[in-house]
């Protein structure tokens, strides 16, 4: 399963005003496992920068003059979603500003090239309602520290998303934990090597098992019946 964990910056808060994408970044998970694939491209939005955007970005007009036009990296970044399932918080915000940059080159929407699109933020507000579910605070309610990243920008919002997105959806905690690894042996008294004693399995209990469903019909039903591990479970019927 290739899924794309997608952000972007702007230049304001509405394509429908002339706005345009600044800045899109996108990382890469397989199987729910990041590749170390990603695409990031700062982008001249050939317009101002309003001052608003500009002071949650930090992006300026002079940074961007001699950066590539959307035109100029499309098809790079249509390559690089194509098929993919795409993980974006509040995505019709990104959505709307990628098919206007789309429609102006007379190319087809997001939609038709993607494999579905899940919304954290809308995941979010039904794993947590009534509490803050933006980025930072999704964050801290997962303990998902950010205190050592290097990256910056979208680039640094798509990792913490990534993260985020796997602990929504209870998957492992670690992106790098190998699948395959086998467990390593104790060493006892003398050097010799002990079995470790075997797992113990906990299965869900039915609230739990309520509880994922309710999630799973809300991806189904944001993407319009794209949901993969529905249609997994349906064929294993």
């Amino acid at each position: 399963m290739r899924q794309i964990v997608l952000d972007t910056e702007t230049t304001g808060l509405d394509p429908r005003h002339g706005h345009r994408i600044i800045e899109v970044a996108c990382i890469e998970m397989e199987n729910r496992r990041l590749t170390g694939r990603h695409l990031h491209k700062y982008i001249n939005p050939e317009r101002d920068i309003d001052e608003g955007a500009q002071a949650v970005h930090g992006i300026t007009l002079e940074f961007l003059a001699d950066k590539p036009k959307f035109v100029d990296i499309v098809d790079e970044f249509l390559e690089f979603i194509n098929g993919a399932e795409l993980v974006i918080h509040n995505a019709p915000f990104d959505l709307g500003f990628l098919n206007a940059e789309l429609r102006r080159l007379d190319r087809v929407p997001v939609e038709t090239i993607c494999n579905g699109v899940t919304d954290t933020l809308r995941m979010a507000k039904e794993l947590h309602p009534g509490k803050r579910n933006s980025l930072d605070a999704l964050c801290e309610r997962y303990e998902i520290d950010n205190s050592q990243r290097t990256l910056h920008g979208a680039l640094l919002d798509t990792e913490l998303l990534a993260e985020v997105f796997l602990s929504m959806t209870r998957g492992q905690n670690s992106l790098m934990i190998e699948p395959d690894a086998a467990p390593r042996a104790q060493q006892g008294n003398g050097g010799t090597c002990k079995e470790r004693k075997p797992l113990v399995i906990r299965h869900a209990s039915a609230d739990e098992e309520a509880s994922h469903q309710q999630v799973l019909a809300a991806i189904d039903k944001e993407t319009k019946g794209g949901c993969i591990w529905l249609a997994a479970a349906k064929q294993s019927q």
